[in-house]
């Protein structure tokens, strides 16, 4: 049988051109900009998260991380004049991002490490793995700080409080799911606002206070005063994504005087109470 001596080099050159736009392939998506991480982070949280000024690419990069109130129609008279009320973390936010294979569940998820110098004594992990019409939110256990000062971005109520002290957050077995439209919290996480001082009040610290969470088939929310001169107390539950809290506010005795004005801005107030209510 005679052979074609042009197949050869014809079969040369497209093995070439494979290999050469598989190498591209590959190369384009290994080194796919941090920015494109950023973008879709900011438009998921409705531009409340803001993560300028990102550097190196999706799977191993780092951004400044700025809390915001929101977007603004730019549009209009009174937005312009308004100036924008975001605020930052005193050191950049790093992030390393990759898939692996959850081996319990038999499922591929994506992993992301992510940690800040100022606020994450240990990188914090997030998994996102798929499920039967819907996914899954894993954050793993973890004790974090963070500058109460840095709620200030997202607008009210925080920009009139201008709250001051260290928030401590811990989590235990969190996880968030949604499949088939149905959304479920499962876990605990703890937040305390430590040392906590507002500009509404001359007496600083007003105290240290305690935010539980807790999941389950109803997520139940509690507050509670730890120490200090402003005694908060209270508790909510959070339906279909619509918080529920009924609590009150009052002042140790030897601080009625110097809280009296903070209390009738905190809620209504009922004698030497102040409700606190939302939802």
């Amino acid at each position: 049988m005679q052979r074609h001596p042009a197949l050869a080099p014809n079969t040369s050159r497209r093995w070439a051109w494979t290999g050469a736009g598989l190498g591209l392939a590959l190369a384009f998506i290994t080194q796919a900009p941090a920015h494109w991480v950023t973008h879709a982070i900011e438009q998921a949280s409705g531009e409340r998260v803001l993560l300028p000024d990102a550097q190196g690419t999706v799977w191993n990069g780092s951004a400044q991380w700025v809390l915001n109130e929101g977007p603004l129609n730019i549009g209009t008279a009174a937005n312009m004049a308004r100036p924008a009320n975001t605020t930052s973390l005193p050191t950049r936010v790093t992030w390393q991002l990759g898939p692996r294979l959850d081996w319990a569940n038999w499922r591929p998820t994506l992993s992301a490490t992510v940690a800040s110098a100022c606020c994450t004594p240990q990188p914090v992990r997030v998994d996102v793995s798929p499920m039967w019409r819907g996914v899954r939110v894993q954050v793993s256990d973890h004790t974090s700080n963070w500058p109460a000062s840095w709620l200030v971005g997202l607008g009210a109520p925080w920009n009139t409080i201008q709250p001051e002290g260290q928030m401590q957050l811990h989590t235990t077995q969190l996880q968030w799911s949604q499949q088939a439209g149905s959304e479920q919290l499962q876990g605990q996480a703890e937040l305390q606002l430590q040392q906590l001082s507002t500009r509404l009040s001359t007496l600083r610290p007003l105290g240290t206070y305690r935010v539980r969470v807790q999941g389950g088939e109803g997520v139940a929310l509690t507050l509670d005063t730890l120490e200090g001169s402003l005694l908060l107390q209270g508790t909510g539950q959070l339906h279909n994504g619509r918080m529920r809290f009924n609590g009150e506010a009052s002042a140790a005795p030897d601080a009625e005087a110097a809280l009296s004005n903070l209390l009738n801005i905190l809620g209504q107030r009922q004698g030497a109470k102040s409700i606190l209510k939302m939802g």
